[in-house]
């Protein structure tokens, strides 16, 4: 890498997926509640809140155990809510307000992309391909990763594999777990809320909305963010 491109800020952008490049919760909503009433029970909201930010793995652990069903029965559950997930997702999904502009004009500067998810490659594949492969130079999924979101793993291996410094990059979430893996990591982090409000103690920069968010203000950010000369 070049001093130049050691020194540019973004070395790239980092998208989460559900509720921050796109409207999916909702959809998963879907799915959970299915599942829920199959089960008999309905879905707490506040156990609701909590799955945002995981998996389906650990969504359907939380609704058996809200519903008094012991954790054995979940792989067998997981399997189901997967292949309904799979089925909900064909359907299409909508993006979130400005960030099909934000990809779009990073992508026209050249600016290095990637979508740091927890969902499963799966499913991911199934979202990518209404919102285009060919916008990410990586995508890195749930069940790629040693360690999920909240752990910094999912980003800082975002970066290495993109060969740029973590530290230099704008990481963008909606959701407790995703913007502590961005914090822990070392990404510049945007926090834009969706489903679920963020604690105020959370000390992370916040956005209501991606809507009229562009590379300028990427770029801005990146004016107290010292340059490593090493490069690291």
């Amino acid at each position: 890498m070049t001093d130049q491109a050691k020194a540019a800020f973004p070395q790239a952008v980092l998208f989460d997926m559900d509720g921050t490049l796109v409207d999916s919760e909702i959809i998963w909503d879907t799915g959970i509640e299915e599942l829920a009433a199959l089960l008999g029970g309905a879905l707490d909201p506040e156990v609701r809140a909590r799955m945002v930010g995981t998996n389906e793995d650990a969504s359907v652990i939380m609704l058996l155990d809200s519903l008094g069903i012991p954790v054995t029965e979940a792989p067998h559950r997981q399997t189901w809510l997967r292949t309904r997930m799979k089925e909900l997702f064909a359907q299409g999904v909508e993006w979130k307000p400005g960030a099909r502009e934000l990809l779009l004009e990073c992508r026209a500067a050249g600016i290095p992309t990637a979508l740091v998810t927890s969902t499963p490659r799966e499913l991911a594949d199934v979202i990518i391909g209404h919102v285009g492969p060919e916008n990410f130079d990586l995508t890195i999924c749930g069940d790629e990763v040693e360690q999920r979101k909240p752990d910094p793993e999912p980003y800082l291996a975002a970066a290495a594999k993109l060969g740029v410094d973590v530290a230099r990059c704008v990481a963008l979430e909606d959701s407790v777990s995703g913007v502590g893996s961005a914090l822990a990591a070392g990404a510049v982090t945007l926090a834009v809320p969706s489903e679920v409000p963020l604690p105020a103690d959370l000390d992370v920069l916040r956005l209501d909305t991606l809507e009229g968010i562009d590379l300028a203000y990427l770029r801005s950010l990146g004016e107290a963010c010292p340059v490593n000369p090493e490069g690291r």
